[in-house]
């Protein structure tokens, strides 16, 4: 069963979600629901049937590179304005498989050691090897959005960037690492809300960062970072998907259809014994 198969959904995410020509971010509503027609009930039984799927397809993945050291792997990309649900995607959707098959990564303000070397140093050191799925927790995207938006490069670096991001991204899918590109795509209303909710909640005082408030009156900007984002890095090869995430149900369950497309793309196989599976069985007979 495909993730689309599942009867709450009525058109492809991967159609529907993918950047393309002529897109414009404005013009996606942060609250719908696009392709699905359940509600948040329904989307909570389609996970998990979904949370199978990705489960099994995550292990032969694996196992196919413990004999194929050339084997694909996954990487999810996960770019977002602070609070729209980065945390929930890998814990609903990447936590419902084996994490010994994972390697996620949250990248953080740059150290003095990574500032010394060029951008990108930092990331190629997170690919994710042969059989493994990656989910970077925000990325190399943060060197043309923070970068342009606070002016942290001059617009002839960010330029340059944008090349380095597309010829970077490429060497990638050339040796087998299929990128899935996400940005969360969340309302300024809806972000003030979960800003509020988190200091309501002396459990969520940890999550809260006072310099989320002065990002929030840079949101112009930071669509517009976006915007130049998706028309600059989009490739055929390493496509965005802007889903929107008002709704964290719907995150999810999109997300989860993103990466299922992408596996099932993909096809992995359970690698063939290198060993006479009837003789092994008659030595254990015997033991």
């Amino acid at each position: 069963m495909t993730a689309t198969s599942q009867k709450n959904w009525t058109g492809d995410p991967a159609q529907l979600l993918r950047v393309g020509e002529g897109f414009r971010l404005q013009d996606v509503d942060p609250a719908a629901t696009p392709g699905y027609e359940g509600g948040k009930s329904a989307a909570k039984a389609d996970l998990a049937d979904g949370a199978e799927q990705f489960d099994e397809l995550q292990e032969r993945l694996f196992a196919q590179s413990r004999l194929d050291d050339g084997a694909p792997s996954l990487l999810l990309v996960l770019q977002a304005m602070d609070s729209a649900g980065k945390g929930g995607i890998v814990r609903h959707v990447i936590g419902a498989t084996d994490p010994q098959g994972v390697h996620l990564k949250a990248f953080k303000k740059p150290t003095p050691e990574e500032l010394a070397h060029d951008f990108l140093w930092r990331i190629e050191r997170e690919v994710p090897e042969a059989g493994y799925i990656g989910v970077f927790d925000r990325s190399h995207y943060e060197d043309v959005l923070i970068g342009r938006v606070r002016q942290l490069a001059p617009p002839d670096e960010i330029e340059r960037r944008y090349e380095a991001i597309v010829d970077f991204e490429k060497r990638l899918t050339d040796r087998g690492v299929h990128i899935v590109k996400v940005m969360l795509h969340i309302s300024s209303d809806e972000q003030k809300a979960r800003l509020g909710e988190r200091l309501e909640r002396p459990d969520k005082h940890w999550k809260y960062n006072p310099g989320d408030v002065d990002e929030r009156q840079l949101w112009p900007a930071y669509m517009d970072a976006y915007q130049a984002v998706f028309d600059r890095t989009s490739t055929a090869n390493a496509p965005w998907f802007v889903v929107p995430a008002n709704a964290k149900w719907y995150a999810r369950l999109a997300v989860q259809a993103l990466l299922l497309d992408a596996l099932e793309r993909i096809d992995p196989q359970w690698p063939a014994a290198d060993f006479d599976v009837e003789a092994e069985k008659a030595r254990l007979a015997a033991t």
